[in-house]
């Protein structure tokens, strides 16, 4: 009866926050092949392609880009190191996504304490994306640098994570998490997802081109911002750091996973909120109804969508992201495989608890070694007091108790990503 009653009252405040936002907009079904044109080419697929949407067949295509994505999901995610990596310091600003006047109202105040100089200035780590959009301001990829301090550094390796945090995030979330790092001595780069904060075309409110009806755009999206936690940790090398990590929350969380997957050097990972198919969250999300709304204008059903999003969609990848772990081991100790923490949610109704289960079942299926929490809210109310205390301690403990245990590997043991290879002689490609 209580357990009955409690979750009611978790799921009429979950609604709440989720309905509360009233800028979300609906666009229509847009094929987006144009935005996948590069993976295309290079996978010899353009001609093929133009020929089924030629003949009408949009979604037959889709599906089989998703395939070969799969299938040469090495060569989809990899990417060319950028080579303009540069610090700039810069007052930090909110970038609101809502227009709720307490919102507004915070975000003109930083912006007037900014103009008068009672703001202190941050650093942010600033460089081109491998993966080019038609925006230049989303191209040019933002990370607030958390630098630990050097006393607290001492006589350890460097350590770092990557942060991302939920989709329509404004640029001050999860800066918590990266000061909590900083006391334990890890530094943490802040990372701004594609069409994020600072990163956000000024045509858009909120950052919808990261998840929308448009299926080649959401999947750029992607793309870019798995690439872009890959160039991060290039540059962390270049710092001298030796053990990272990556933490994301919620569509940051698939992001993280889909790194991780690719990228061995990923030893920790947080993964706050997850669901194995990108397609069933959008369907069946609170968050994503608009989106949702125009898929089904279109004739689409559930399958179908979990089909056009399977290659950006952890489900493809639960045996791949297994084989980084495997391949740490290689180097001759148990304890260089992957850290892994997955939280989420039971009152979830942006992503269902049951889309969390299958991430819980296919780590369970695959061997792969793992932390399980469990918040006893929703996905909204993870934020609130007292769910997001709860949900930061599990956090932080996690991050700290992981880099502790691997501060006992010889810095010879740091493991790269890949092989690289030569481009028509220019930059390195990682793969």
């Amino acid at each position: 009866m209580l357990e009955s009653l409690y979750a009611r009252w978790m799921y009429s405040w979950e609604t709440r926050l989720t309905t509360r936002d009233e800028n979300r907009v609906v666009r229509p079904l847009e094929w987006g092949f144009e935005w996948l044109r590069p993976f295309t080419d290079e996978a010899g697929l353009a001609g093929h392609i133009e020929r089924l949407v030629a003949e009408g067949r949009d979604e037959a295509a889709m599906v089989e880009i998703n395939e070969a994505m799969i299938a040469n999901s090495d060569r989809f995610f990899g990417y060319q190191r950028p080579t303009d990596f540069c610090l700039e310091e810069r007052h930090p600003m909110l970038f609101p996504t809502n227009v709720r006047p307490e919102t507004l109202e915070r975000d003109s105040r930083l912006k007037n304490l900014a103009a008068d100089g009672k703001v202190p200035t941050a650093q942010f780590l600033r460089f081109t994306s491998p993966e080019r959009t038609p925006y230049a301001e989303n191209d040019l990829v933002n990370a607030r640098w958390f630098p630990a301090p050097p006393e607290r550094q001492a006589g350890k390796p460097k350590q770092a994570m990557i942060v991302m945090s939920q989709w329509n995030a404004d640029a001050f979330s999860h800066n918590a998490l990266c000061n909590l790092f900083n006391r334990f001595g890890i530094s943490a780069l802040r990372l701004s997802k594609p069409y994020h904060d600072v990163r956000r075309p000024s045509e858009l409110e909120r950052s919808d081109y990261a998840v929308s009806a448009n299926i080649g755009r959401t999947i750029s999206a992607t793309r870019q911002a798995v690439v872009d936690i890959r160039c991060c940790l290039d540059w962390l090398e270049s710092q001298g750091y030796e053990q990272c990590g990556v933490l994301g929350t919620s569509l940051g969380s698939a992001y993280g996973f889909l790194a991780s997957a690719h990228d061995r050097r990923l030893r920790v990972n947080a993964f706050n909120h997850a669901s194995a198919a990108v397609g069933d969250v959008v369907w069946a999300g609170q968050s994503t109804r608009h989106i949702r709304q125009a898929l089904e204008q279109s004739g689409l059903t559930q399958e179908r969508v979990r089909a056009l999003w399977a290659g950006v969609s952890p489900m493809a990848y639960f045996a791949k992201f297994k084989e980084q772990g495997a391949g740490n081991r290689e180097q001759g100790s148990a304890d260089l495989a992957k850290k892994v923490l997955l939280i989420y949610a039971k009152y979830d109704l942006t992503f269902p608890l049951e889309y969390s289960l299958q991430v819980v079942k296919a780590f369970c299926e695959h061997g792969i070694d793992f932390e399980r929490r469990v918040l006893p809210c929703g996905h909204y109310t993870t934020g609130e007091t007292p769910f997001q205390y709860l949900d930061g301690w599990w956090l932080g403990s996690f991050v700290y108790r992981s880099f502790k245990a691997l501060r006992g590997e010889s810095p010879g043991l740091a493991v790269r990503s890949g092989s690289n290879e030569g481009l028509s002689g220019e930059k390195e490609l990682v793969s």
